[in-house]
């Protein structure tokens, strides 16, 4: 049998040769020809999956390791009776703690406090609901807004009146959410000082979240507002954050994903505070869980056992233990504790040494960026020994995910 993936997938050599020849290769360079008589295709979204890749090849299941499916037909995958399955969650810590460092660094950069001001979450699902954890540890006041989530918890309550149940609160589900978590959209712009996205890209349905962020979007928004988009480029109106950057509605920006990528807007990285190449969640840890995923669900369906692990693979800690002279005020105290961990500013230096190429070189060096990306680990593989510091700060870094 012949497995098909990307060389973006850390560990997938090692995965997938324990099912059957492996063939591994840039995800962006797959021809229909690398495909023709695979029967496990094993991706990242750098790979279009639909009918130009796949017509007439033997695949019977495509994996994507990453939570996004827009660079799938999976219509097209379902029609012709090909399985299909994707990573939810995988990298949602990953992302969380690239929205702790941006936001960290911001404040650093621009002399504002965090702690008391209003974030705006769109979009909580696995990633969001993370992001919302981390935002509470640093004192931020969270307005959550997931439309689709709130009707699946209004269903679930239906359902739930239905069978006549007194157990649990009208409003509550198994997993403690209430549909009172969850405010409107409108009130997340009249209200937010921050507003961060992690939504699906989707086009269609009751809920569609392409251009979401238009100019009537834009216009009610809070003046001065922060906006972070590590969602999906397209989700944005780039003509649209450009105008309301003018404006100055939106003061600071942070975009990791893109418009077009990988041949992003030149005139949006000159314009953004800080500006990477969809790499937020592209921390070790969360890549190697997409590997991870996919391998399982192709073991279940090629029905095999699910064997291999990359357990005795990962490698130590880069920054092991930290020792931090808590001395400064909390916010400037995290920034030191993060930097080292993942320095944000780095890939963002990194991004703009492309921004003068013309657009086919940009998109190459764009795909370079994350194809040679250099390893990030988590805050969770890093203890953190404090002096000087009250149990307030203490709370905060055990809160963000750092050992003690």
């Amino acid at each position: 049998m012949k497995i098909v993936c990307c060389s973006n997938m850390p560990y997938a050599r090692e995965a997938f040769s324990t099912l059957g020849d492996t063939l591994v290769k840039d995800g962006r360079t797959l021809t229909p020809a690398d495909v023709r008589d695979a029967t496990v295709l094993a991706i990242r979204s750098t790979t279009l999956v639909d009918k130009s890749l796949l017509d007439g090849s033997a695949v019977k299941f495509v994996g994507t390791a990453t939570i996004g499916t827009d660079h799938m037909d999976m219509a097209w995958l379902e029609r012709h009776g090909i399985r299909w399955c994707y990573a939810p969650g995988c990298n949602a810590n990953s992302v969380s703690e690239y929205v702790t460092s941006a936001l960290l660094c911001l404040a650093n950069r621009h002399g504002f406090t965090l702690a008391g001001k209003t974030l705006g979450v769109v979009g909580v699902g696995n990633v969001g609901s993370r992001v919302v954890q981390k935002a509470e540890a640093l004192g931020l006041r969270v307005l959550r807004n997931d439309p689709p989530k709130e009707e699946e918890i209004r269903g679930q309550r239906s359902e739930v009146r239905g069978q006549g149940s007194g157990v649990r609160s009208q409003e509550a589900t198994d997993d403690g959410q209430r549909t009172t978590d969850y405010v409107s959209l409108d009130r997340v712009l009249a209200e937010s000082d921050i507003i961060t996205f992690h939504v699906p890209l989707t086009r269609t349905g009751a809920h569609p979240t392409y251009h979401l962020a238009d100019n009537a979007f834009f216009e009610r928004m809070k003046r001065g507002c922060v906006f972070l988009n590590s969602a999906r480029g397209a989700t944005i109106d780039t003509d649209a954050l450009l105008a309301a950057m003018d404006k100055g509605t939106v003061a600071h920006a942070v975009v990791d994903t893109w418009e077009g990528e990988p041949v992003y807007r030149s005139d949006l990285l000159r314009r953004v505070d800080i500006g990477t190449p969809h790499i937020a969640g592209h921390s070790f840890e969360g890549k190697v869980m997409g590997t991870v995923l996919v391998y399982r669900e192709a073991c279940r369906f090629l029905g095999v056992p699910a064997t291999w692990s990359p357990d005795n693979l990962l490698p130590p800690p880069l920054v092991p233990e930290l020792e931090i002279d808590a001395g400064g005020g909390d916010e400037g105290v995290l920034w030191q504790i993060v930097r080292p961990i993942y320095d944000i500013e780095a890939d963002d230096k990194r991004m703009r040494q492309g921004a003068d190429l013309d657009d086919k070189a940009r998109g190459v060096h764009f795909d370079g960026l994350r194809k040679n990306y250099p390893m990030r680990r988590e805050f969770r593989f890093t203890r953190v020994i404090l002096a000087n510091a009250g149990p307030g700060l203490r709370d905060k870094t055990l809160r963000l995910g750092f050992r003690p």
